[in-house]
């Protein structure tokens, strides 16, 4: 059977609306590239229990959205910020707590920020004060990669993307390397060096699904969610 990913969504909670109290949502193109690279897609709301959760899932995949509070690593937030909603961010954070370290995780964009902060990173909140070079547009960019990463394996020296991202990566987390600059020295991948596959990239990969290096992304995602669903069925007691 195919490998259970889940995707969190994004939170708009309207409390003043009787009819619906708000709106669950995610991007289609991130359930889709998923789906074409091998996985079954399950989105999962803030509500969802972690536990329950933990024991379904081979993977997880947390996207795109606004900026993190900057509260969480002790400051007050820029005037530019749009922070996520914190129903969105308390529901990722009990889930990846309760998380096998060994299940496979990517981080994309606000993914990618939400896994340095959990482990005690800090966040640029406004690039264009820090950097000339715009990061908000969609243009594609290169970023140099780490030799010996696992995103060099996937890519080669170089990847290429489009970044919309007008925060970054400042302090790096717990266990993280960079493992990927912009060409103007801008944070745009971590790895864990204390798990076998938890990787964030702060462009938008989802978005150029077409290009073939893109796709080798998602493919190696979903083969080591595969493998840690192969192993967590039959090696039971063994790990």
């Amino acid at each position: 059977m195919k490998p259970l990913i889940g995707i969190t969504v994004d939170v708009a909670r309207d409390l003043e609306n009787a009819r619906s109290g708000g709106k669950l949502s995610l991007n289609w193109n991130y359930a889709q590239v998923l789906a074409d690279s091998g996985g079954v897609p399950v989105l999962i709301p803030p509500q969802a229990d972690p536990t329950s959760l933990a024991e379904a899932l081979d993977g997880l995949l947390i996207p795109g959205g606004n900026d993190i509070n900057a509260g969480n690593w002790g400051e007050a937030n820029h005037p530019e910020a749009k922070t996520i909603a914190k129903e969105r961010f308390e529901g990722e954070k009990k889930l990846f707590a309760a998380i096998d370290p060994r299940m496979p995780v990517l981080g994309i964009c606000y993914g990618c920020q939400f896994i340095n902060v959990i482990r005690g990173g800090s966040i640029i909140q406004h690039l264009p004060e820090e950097t000339k070079h715009p990061h908000t547009d969609g243009e594609k960019q290169k970023y140099q990669l780490e030799k010996g990463s696992k995103l060099s394996n996937i890519f080669g020296k170089q990847a290429q993307g489009q970044s919309w991202h007008h925060q970054a990566i400042k302090t790096v987390g717990r266990d993280l390397k960079v493992v990927a600059k912009s060409e103007d020295g801008v944070i745009e991948a971590v790895e864990a060096e204390d798990r076998p596959w938890l990787v964030g990239v702060q462009w938008h990969p989802e978005r150029t699904f077409d290009d073939p290096a893109t796709r080798k992304l998602f493919e190696n995602f979903i083969a080591a969610a595969a493998a840690y669903k192969e192993h967590r069925t039959h090696a039971v007691g063994v790990w």
